[in-house]
């Protein structure tokens, strides 16, 4: 049985996107993408275009690097949303100078009203070494509440280690 929200946590390149694609391919409604993500080099192309490649066209995407509380508003409950990712969509905030507290704020609310299902993906950023500048360190505190208030907001919160969901909330759908 799918949770009514799923939050997908984990490293870069862990698997955590391939794992909630699935879940969502899995459930047999309708699937709406929010991309939050920015192409501002040819890698990060590169890795839009794998991540692209992995969908069908089943999928309808939403290019959305700042307001998802818009698209959130619009689905209805026999859709899936998976936003991909939050780390990105912070990340845009950050580098835009806008309040990151708002930011959450609105985000959570938007969650919250969504009359569909979702499933929200973010990188754990907090296992490495402190980071040796000011605006990395905001970024790492920012996105370390910001995970920690989605896992409060989902029923089922799941860290992918190596491709592997590990439950620490809840259970696998």
């Amino acid at each position: 049985m799918l949770p009514r929200n799923t939050f997908a946590l984990g490293g870069a390149a862990s698997g955590k996107s391939q794992w909630a694609e699935d879940v969502a391919n899995s459930c047999g409604l309708r699937k709406t993408y929010l991309a939050t993500g920015r192409i501002w080099d040819g890698e990060v192309q590169e890795r839009v275009n794998i991540h692209r490649a992995r969908r069908d066209a089943g999928w309808q995407t939403v290019e959305c690097p700042l307001d998802l509380a818009e698209p959130l508003s619009r689905l209805t409950s026999g859709e899936i949303v998976l936003i991909d990712c939050a780390t990105m969509w912070l990340s845009n905030h950050l580098m835009d100078g806008n309040d990151l507290g708002q930011a959450q704020t609105d985000l959570l609310q938007a969650l919250r009203s969504c009359a569909a299902p979702w499933i929200i993906v973010s990188n754990e950023v907090g296992q490495g070494i402190v980071p040796d500048n000011a605006m990395a360190r905001q970024f790492r505190e920012a996105q370390g509440r910001l995970n920690i208030a989605l896992a409060g907001e989902a029923d089922t919160v799941v860290q992918v280690i190596a491709g592997l969901p590990q439950v620490l909330k809840g259970q696998l759908p």
